[in-house]
């Protein structure tokens, strides 16, 4: 699969690991900013339990 997505990006090799450290980013980034979070209502209960002392 990496070697499909090296060929397939345009450009020498300098441009082409700029391009896949943005997509990276780009990836990371959707991953943090809407997976991650959605995943947690999920998987989080709903029932917060406080112990007072």
């Amino acid at each position: 699969m990496y070697a499909a997505l090296w060929r397939v990006l345009p450009g020498p090799v300098w441009l082409r690991i700029i391009l896949v450290l943005i997509l990276a980013a780009a990836v990371v980034y959707a991953l943090a900013a809407w997976v991650f979070p959605w995943i947690d209502v999920l998987i989080t209960p709903t029932q917060e339990v406080t112990v007072d002392q």
